[in-house]
Formats: structure tokens, C-alpha cells, sequence
């Protein structure tokens, strides 16, 4: 193989269980040296508890690590995500805004609570562990204790009859702006990205908005290649980059092994003509070895 042929595998968008994942850090970490990343990102949901004991096991494994967190925001009644890559987590205002933003997510689950108590189920009794967690309490937290109660078949489920957009539990979010979190990653020195933009159900001139917005207001980058993400989403986030110029991210947003459709640092390509994030951040892969 040609050394300009050489390539990475490079996992900028993964969760532990210090947010919705269900890997410890140090587990995490382990499952990425098996499949050989050279660079990772831990991005938990509105916190960066995990990042230390993430760090430590990548300089076990030789791992290029980014302190990270997905950031979550509101733009027009929708939630957003902005993944803060090369975070410095100990930032002042990076550690007031997750301190916020988890006692409005205490907040959310107890609504939600609340509202599954009135569909006539044990409200608290299936959100008292997801609130007694140290990590970052998700919705997801919540449809998985709704799948071990036999409430519903599994997380989907969950999602499409108590916990989605309109549904019976559902309680719409009320997070920071995309500027806030901006500003916030900016100011702990990272980079901004917008994640999987095609997950947001908005029309195509609604998407390319808030794409030129999030580069008004200093967003580095968009995820332009996920595991999943179908050929026509594919080509409509590469335009999005093109256009906003905004750098091309990619990962796997990994939750849990028993997932194969997000399987952690999966081989991903940019597509033609987008500047990799991986080059605002400095990475250089490391020569592939060369057969004996």
C-alpha cells in the first residue's frame, strides 16, 4: 500500500456510560484499540466525567485522544446536538453550562415521570434509578427501564408510544441555543460540530439555515459520515459542508456492542472536496506497518 493510500480509522462521536452508552471509558477504549482507532473522541451527552479514565486507558493503548461532549440545544422547537471536540473540560463556563443543562435534564425526567404516572404506570419507580445514576439522565435511560419493567418490547417502542415527539410521555426540551453552545466549545477551546444532520426531520431550506447560522456563529464542522446514514442523507450533509464551508466529521455516535448498525470506529470516508476536521484538530494517522 502506498503511504498516501495509508488511512485511519478515526471515531469522533461515541458514548460510555457516564451519558446513554453502556461501556465504562476504560471499556470503551479497550473495544477501540481492538478495532484499531487511532483517534477518539468521547462525546457524553452534556458532560466530560468520563473523559479522565478515557485518556488514561488511550495512552495504555496508544490511542490519540479528544476530550469531548455532545452538547444539547434548541433551535425552533427542535432538539440539536453539537458534538465540542478537543474540549478543555476544566473551562469555567464549559463547567457551568453542563451543570445547567443536567439540572434541566433532572428536570425533564421527573415531568416525564410524572406523565408516565398518569398513563397509569409506576412513573417514579421507573425513572428513581435512571435519576440516581451519576451520569448524564437521558430519555434513553428511561426507555430502557421501560423495557425492563415489560412496559414495551424494546427502545423503539418506547420512543413511539411514550417518549417520542407528541407522545403520551414526551416532554419537549428546553436547552441552551446552538449560539450558547457554540460559544461554549469556542471558549474551552474546541471545535463545534453539528451532529447527524439528517436525524432532525427539517425541510431541505430549513436544514441549509441552520447550517449557515452554525457557521455565523463559529461551528467548525458537521458529521457528514455515520454508520447508517443512507446515500441520499450522505450526499445531502456533503453539500451542507460544501456550501456553509464547514469541515466534514465522522464517527460512529457507538452506544452499546449489541448495536451492529453503529459499530465503533468502523472504516469511514469523507467525500470528495471536504476539508476532514481531522485537520483543523492536527491529527496525523500513523504509518500503517509494513509486512515483514
Amino acid at each position: 500500500m502506498k503511504p498516501e493510500a495509508v488511512d485511519a480509522r478515526v471515531d469522533l462521536h461515541t458514548h460510555s456510560d457516564h451519558s446513554d452508552g453502556t461501556l465504562t471509558p476504560t471499556q470503551l477504549v479497550e473495544l477501540a484499540a481492538q478495532r484499531a482507532v487511532q483517534l477518539l473522541a468521547l462525546t457524553d451527552h452534556d458532560t466530560t466525567t468520563g473523559c479522565a479514565s478515557a485518556a488514561e486507558a488511550c495512552r495504555t493503548h496508544g490511542i490519540q485522544f479528544l476530550p469531548s461532549c455532545e452538547l444539547s440545544s434548541t433551535w425552533r422547537g427542535r432538539e440539536l446536538h453539537i458534538v465540542g471536540l478537543r474540549v478543555a473540560p476544566d473551562t469555567p463556563q464549559l463547567v457551568e453550562h453542563l451543570r445547567s443543562v443536567r439540572a434541566l435534564r433532572v428536570a425533564r425526567v421527573q415531568a416525564i415521570g410524572e406523565r408516565l404516572t398518569r398513563c397509569g404506570l409506576d412513573g417514579a419507580g421507573l425513572i428513581g434509578p435512571v435519576l440516581a445514576s451519576p451520569g448524564t439522565p437521558t430519555r434513553l435511560h428511561v426507555a430502557r427501564a421501560l423495557v425492563a419493567a415489560g412496559v414495551v418490547a424494546d427502545v423503539e417502542d418506547a420512543f413511539k408510544g411514550y417518549l417520542g415527539r407528541g407522545q403520551r410521555a414526551a416532554v419537549p426540551p428546553a436547552w441552551p441555543t446552538p449560539e450558547a453552545c457554540i460559544e461554549v466549545i469556542t471558549r474551552a477551546g474546541g471545535l463545534a460540530v453539528l451532529a447527524h444532520p439528517h436525524r432532525y426531520k427539517l425541510s431541505a431550506g430549513a436544514l441549509r439555515e441552520l447550517c449557515s447560522q452554525f457557521r455565523e456563529h463559529g461551528g467548525a464542522g458537521i458529521e457528514v459520515s455515520l454508520p447508517g446514514m443512507g446515500p441520499a442523507d450522505a450526499a445531502q450533509a456533503a453539500s451542507l459542508a460544501r456550501r456553509c464551508a464547514l469541515a466534514g466529521s465522522l464517527g460512529s455516535d457507538f452506544h452499546e456492542p449489541g448495536l451492529p448498525w453503529r459499530p465503533l470506529g468502523r472504516w469511514l470516508k469523507l467525500p470528495d472536496g471536504i476539508t476532514p476536521i481531522t485537520q483543523l484538530l492536527g491529527f496525523t494517522p500513523a504509518e500503517a506497518p509494513q509486512p515483514a
